[in-house]
């Protein structure tokens, strides 16, 4: 749980102060509710403050932001701004320590963040709420994990007690964090398949590991060369049938803020119409979006093939 602190100057944004140290966003300007932000996320991966801009800040707001999150986040030693409308997203250090690899916790769970390397840092704080999810239901299942990145999904399975989880990423660097998230958490790897293919050209491998009772995909929106989600969602619905057993669980995860949770719905009705609707997954409070259906979607269903 987090509390807000109010502003102490007119301009800078109000964010949550953690009342844990358990990994989360404190500000989330992206989904257009605070005006005048909308180019500013900032996250809590303890012992570092991210400031996240997707545009210019004057200085003369940024560093006394940055003070005011060193002196209100308790257990912060480094405050960094990321600057995502630059190339490659450079991180810059503006006060306290120079930290590029953390631990961050989760529910209980462990999670390698790095800061720097890459334009993410290894966790989709807007997923935390899927993540509880599939450790609820995992007991016992051999759970499916596509466009795994560093295996959240799958830790939080083998947490959740599931007898097999396997992965699949193009990103060979994404699954080896993936593997190491596993070892962090002192879990049976033997439990846990890394394949590091095009998911599009692998059906058949993904069905040899087969079948599964638990099925996570939670696919980029859009990866020059390799994925068009509006364009290969549909793919990978129509093979359910050839992956699931039946009365098997769905998540599927949508991240464009051009597609709206009634796409998925109506791709599923079209390419596998003995899927059921079960519920929609929100993201935490914080995630706050002024223009609902732009954030992240997450719906769960079934899998009821009909008995001929």
């Amino acid at each position: 749980m987090s509390e807000t602190m109010p502003k102490t100057t007119p301009n800078i944004p109000t964010f949550m102060v953690p009342s844990t140290l358990d990994a989360q966003r404190l500000f989330h300007g992206r989904g257009h509710a605070y005006p005048g932000f909308e180019y500013l996320s900032i996250d809590w991966l303890n012992p570092v403050v991210l400031i996240t801009l997707y545009e210019e800040m004057p200085e003369e707001l940024l560093l006394p932001l940055a003070e005011t999150l060193l002196a209100q986040v308790k257990g912060s030693r480094s405050v960094q701004v990321q600057y995502r409308y630059l190339p490659r997203a450079p991180i810059e250090l503006l006060l306290g320590e120079s930290v590029t690899q953390t631990v961050v916790e989760e529910s209980g769970l462990k999670y390698h963040i790095s800061l720097g390397r890459a334009q993410n840092t290894g966790l989709f704080l807007d997923m935390v709420n899927g993540r509880h999810w599939v450790m609820e239901h995992a007991q016992g299942k051999a759970m499916l994990n596509l466009f795994a990145y560093t295996c959240g999904f799958s830790v939080a399975a083998i947490a959740g007690g599931a007898s097999k989880v396997v992965n699949l990423d193009m990103s060979r660097a994404s699954l080896s964090t993936g593997r190491e998230n596993h070892r962090l958490n002192q879990h049976d790897t033997t439990k846990v398949l890394f394949e590091g293919v095009d998911i599009f050209k692998s059906f058949g491998r993904i069905k040899k590991h087969g079948p599964y009772e638990l099925f996570v995909c939670d696919p980029p929106s859009f990866q020059k060369g390799s994925v068009d989600i509006k364009r290969d969602y549909k793919k990978i619905i129509r093979r359910i049938p050839e992956f699931m057993q039946p009365n098997s669980q769905i998540m599927l995860c949508l991240n464009s803020p051009h597609l709206s949770e009634q796409f998925l719905h109506e791709t599923v009705a079209l390419e596998c119409p003995d899927c059921e609707y079960i519920e929609s997954i929100s993201t935490p409070e914080v995630f706050v979006e002024a223009m609902p259906g732009r954030g992240l979607k997450v719906v769960i269903y079934r899998y009821l093939p009909k008995v001929e």
